[in-house]
């Protein structure tokens, strides 16, 4: 999902800057990027306002099991009469929170150490990228299974720590990279000549000609989270009384939603989480297609065909 981009030459900062926030104002403007934001601003409506929207408490069992969608439970209850919606609305809340949570400490960890290695190079570079390896080598969904097996009942919240702890190392791969590839720059040994230090180089001159990178590999880390604690609690191994849209489903599948026609238990969570996914799509499809001059390049050279 992460797309490649071509990095700029040596400019002054004012016009990286100038360069930046044009960027921006054409990613507000694309329709891809617009259409993603519209998708994912209503769940993180719905999550932010889970209290005035969620019509019931989602674990109330006060409620005639087994009934479809009707005026008063728009998405019908389940086998032990709790209301579908407003787990639904309750579980948007915590399946965002996991995660652009997740995201965020993937995020982190990947620029901090991709970044840090691949601007001090030798020894401690080799350190980082034999621990980001072991980390890449591991099966994802195993190594959370086996550690949920130790930490036993955990809540929505703990996995998405545990996520983030985890899945950080193909984006420190990425960021070594292009870290290499910018070090050796003329803004980079000026910064260094000047005196300053390693880790103010690597955030005020290293890291801004990689925003879009770094947004991009955010989206693709926070749907990551979100499909591995869906993975999870669908597997059981989370605490079953938390609501989520993969508890959800784990509740759909144990009471047999399927074989008994209820498709209103299982649809909704299983339709945000693709919708959310297409969201995250939709904005890095128009991510690259800005910061790609391959892909502009393409696009005028298609336009001025029609035009011929």
């Amino acid at each position: 999902m992460i797309a490649e981009a071509t990095l700029p030459k040596s400019q002054p900062p004012a016009v990286v800057k100038k360069k930046r926030w044009r960027n921006l104002r054409a990613f507000v403007r694309n329709p891809r990027a617009i259409a993603g934001m519209s998708i994912l601003g209503i769940f993180v409506f719905i999550a932010v306002f889970a209290p005035w929207i969620a019509r019931y408490n989602p674990q109330a069992t006060e409620f005639l099991p087994s009934q479809g969608p009707s005026a008063a439970h728009w998405f019908g209850t389940t086998n032990t009469g709790q209301d579908l919606f407003s787990q639904f609305v309750w579980g948007t809340q915590t399946t965002l929170l996991v995660g652009f949570g997740g995201g965020a400490i993937q995020l982190i960890l990947g620029l901090t150490i991709g970044m840090y290695g691949g601007y001090k190079g030798g020894v401690i570079d080799a350190i980082l990228n034999v621990l980001s390896n072991i980390f890449l080598v591991l099966p994802a969904l195993a190594l959370l299974i086996v550690i949920e097996s130790y930490i036993r009942n955990t809540t929505p919240l703990i996995n998405g720590l545990i996520i983030g702890l985890t899945g950080w190392a193909w984006g420190a791969r990425v960021f070594r990279a292009q870290t290499m590839s910018l070090v050796g720059r003329d803004f980079v040994v000026a910064a260094k000549l000047s005196g300053q230090s390693d880790w103010r180089i690597m955030f005020t001159e290293i890291l801004p000609n990689m925003y879009s990178i770094a947004a991009s590999s955010f989206m693709y880390s926070c749907l990551g989270a979100i499909l591995a604690e869906a993975g999870l609690a669908y597997l059981g191994l989370e605490n079953l009384n938390s609501n989520s849209w993969g508890t959800i489903l784990y509740w759909a599948f144990n009471g047999d939603a399927m074989l008994t026609g209820a498709w209103y238990w299982f649809v909704p969570p299983g339709l945000a989480i693709a919708l959310v996914g297409m969201s995250f799509a939709l904005m890095n499809f128009a991510m690259d297609q800005i910061t790609n001059p391959r892909l502009n390049v393409a696009k005028r050279r298609g336009s001025q065909r029609d035009r011929a």
